[in-house]
């Protein structure tokens, strides 16, 4: 058994992001959608009431100190696996001590998976009786989307709260907390450090609290004291300690030339373009960002106008991803240029807010006997008009009554969308 010697010294050789983690809800930095006062989640957590779950969202944004603060406040027996080292054994041994201290001594289990993502099929199988039969509680934590990587079964079963990056201003405190604390923080260390230096850190952990605090960390312990016995940290160290470099514009003039960038793009000025995506670039900017704007841009701008940019944007993410830097610049600058030449069109965005604004306002339509699933109703569905019965087309409503005369998508004369408003026309005087 450790002495409280060696558990201090045990504690202090954990790295800062470990030592800082938060115990408590009052403590838990960001999320305040889901573990806000007042917010489900939260009343849930202290309550103790706390159903099967999944925690979805970037690196670093709580979901495993979430999953601990739990641990720490329920009286149920808290088990922790993850999803990368265990198999289905591991899941079955879980359930029978869950089952045993359910019966015996009414004590519920909560089984904690990280990475749940990646489980297969029969590995999530394994879990369903024992969630559906209340022997265990089930709590996932994944970077991916579970409604895509993991098993509907699982999912259908659990309660979905979506983390998001953490604010600027979150991490930004956390890591002055971090500065200062002297218990389980770099308090200890007499350190000054820049405003410019502390910013470049958290502008570069882009939301993510963890690689901000390991930053920290290691620009604290790597640079040595000065004549006066101070650790100073400037931007240049920052840079060294994240692996990102600073940009060499302030702030504002950063989200100008990002704006010159977006608009050069829907002007259709691959010149413009080309040379605001260099400016970003040579001044620090993360090209990833330049093509997530892409993607961006290859559905508002361009839309059904030209299809293909959107392929060739999301191409040139997995292309740049795989590539990095110089080469991946080239498949970057491809795509740029085809969305700037590309025909434009925003019917796209205005369908998106036609549809937004008319689910709003009708609530309770109802959808026509004729579409409604047959496979699980008893009466027979008739009236509904198979298509390739009728070479491929045929003119019947699909909307609710209601809003049977309603025009979401509008077809502009532009690219490709000007074939889809012939092609309209002539299936029209086929029917």
């Amino acid at each position: 058994m450790e002495d409280l010697f060696s558990m201090a010294m045990n504690n202090k050789s954990k790295p800062l992001a470990e030592r800082m983690r938060p115990t408590g809800l009052d403590d838990f930095v960001g999320q305040s959608h889901i573990v806000g006062n007042g917010c489900l989640l939260r009343r849930a957590i202290s309550a103790d009431k706390l159903g099967s779950c999944i925690f979805y969202g970037p690196p670093g944004t709580g979901k495993t100190t979430l999953a601990n603060i739990i641990a720490n406040t329920t009286k149920s027996k808290f088990v922790q696996l993850n999803a990368v080292s265990s198999g289905v054994a591991d899941a079955k041994k879980v359930i029978e001590d869950a089952k045993n201290n359910l019966e015996m001594y009414g004590k519920k289990t909560i089984l904690m998976l990280d990475e749940c993502h990646r489980w297969n099929k029969a590995q999530s199988d394994c879990v369903l009786a024992a969630i559906e039969q209340g022997y265990i509680v089930f709590i996932g934590s994944t970077t991916e989307n579970p409604y895509v990587s993991m098993t509907k079964a699982i999912v259908s079963r659990c309660r979905i709260f979506e983390f998001r990056k953490l604010s600027d201003e979150d991490i930004a405190e956390f890591l002055s907390k971090a500065l200062k604390d002297k218990d389980d923080g770099l308090g200890i260390f007499d350190v000054d450090m820049d405003k410019e230096a502390l910013s470049h850190i958290v502008w570069a952990a882009d939301g993510d609290l963890r690689t901000a605090l390991n930053a920290l960390e290691l620009a604290v312990l790597t640079t040595p004291q000065n004549k006066d016995g101070k650790i100073y940290i400037d931007v240049n160290i920052a840079e060294q300690s994240i692996q990102k470099k600073a940009l060499s514009v302030d702030e504002s003039e950063y989200y100008d030339m990002l704006s010159a960038f977006c608009k050069s793009l829907r002007g259709s000025d691959s010149d413009a373009a080309l040379y605001w995506a260099e400016r970003l670039i040579s001044a620090g900017c993360d090209p990833l960002l330049i093509a997530r704007r892409l993607v961006v841009h290859s559905s508002e701008d361009v839309g059904m106008a030209d299809p293909r940019a959107l392929v060739i944007a999301t191409s040139a993410i997995v292309a740049y991803e795989h590539l990095g830097l110089p080469e991946g610049k080239i498949p970057l600058y491809n795509a740029i240029i085809y969305v700037a030449e590309a025909s434009k069109s925003n019917s796209v965005v205005t369908a998106l807010s036609r549809a937004e604004e008319l689910v709003r306002i009708h609530k309770d339509d109802n959808v026509p006997m004729y579409l409604r699933d047959r496979n699980y109703k008893s009466e027979k569905i008739v009236g509904y008009k198979y298509p390739h019965d009728f070479g491929g087309y045929v003119e019947q409503q699909y909307l609710p009554d209601s809003l049977k005369d309603a025009k979401i998508y509008e077809q502009s004369s532009n690219g490709y969308e000007a074939k889809l408003i012939r092609a309209k026309i002539i299936k029209k005087n086929k029917g």
